[in-house]
């Protein structure tokens, strides 16, 4: 069965006439919206990063924030969204900035929980890079939360997962977290 004649059906057990006007075309438009929010499935993280990884004599930390993303809550298939901070701290090999940014983007367009999504982040860069350490911070609105259930509109999740020096070392740890909340120029 096609993932629009699923959707056509889910139309009619809703109690919607799948005929009438305005959704014939309906089931074909959330199939194909459905197959762009969850591509991520077919995308691999190796392919993503494409060799855009780069000897480098540097030490000290690289952070990207405000990182936009999309994702699908896998309890819900309500969407959440927010912003991702990341850094890490180079061993020898640095990372082509776009490609930070394009691995959020893998893991955000799955089915998805926002703890997997930190992790998945972070354990990514570890992976391709083998840094004295990453951090990823991810905040987050869902929402299954403002929609439905508790309906609290201005609530905000927010996920960590510190590796290697972001972990041990509580200056390294300052320093990122206070980068992240007042970025440079915009303190007070």
């Amino acid at each position: 069965m096609a993932l629009s004649d699923t959707i056509r059906q889910m139309i009619k057990e809703i109690g919607e006439d799948p005929t009438r006007e305005g959704l014939l075309k309906t089931p074909e438009r959330v199939a194909q919206s459905l197959e762009f929010l969850t591509r991520g499935y077919h995308e691999d993280p190796k392919k993503v990063i494409n060799g855009a990884v780069f000897t480098e004599d540097n030490k000290e930390m690289v952070l990207l924030r405000d990182v936009d993303f999309y994702s699908m809550c896998e309890h819900h298939l309500l969407p959440f969204f927010g912003k991702c901070h990341l850094a890490y701290i180079p061993n020898t090999k640095i990372i082509g900035l776009s490609k930070l940014a394009r691995v959020v983007d893998l893991y955000s367009r799955r089915l998805q929980v926002q703890e997997r999504l930190t992790k998945q982040i972070a354990d990514t860069i570890q992976d391709a890079l083998d840094p004295l350490g990453v951090a990823v911070v991810i905040e987050a609105e869902h929402l299954c939360m403002q929609m439905r259930g508790v309906e609290k509109q201005n609530s905000v999740a927010v996920t960590s997962a510190l590796l290697g020096v972001f972990k041990n070392d509580p200056c390294t740890r300052g320093e990122f977290l206070d980068l992240i909340r007042h970025p440079l120029g915009k303190q007070g």
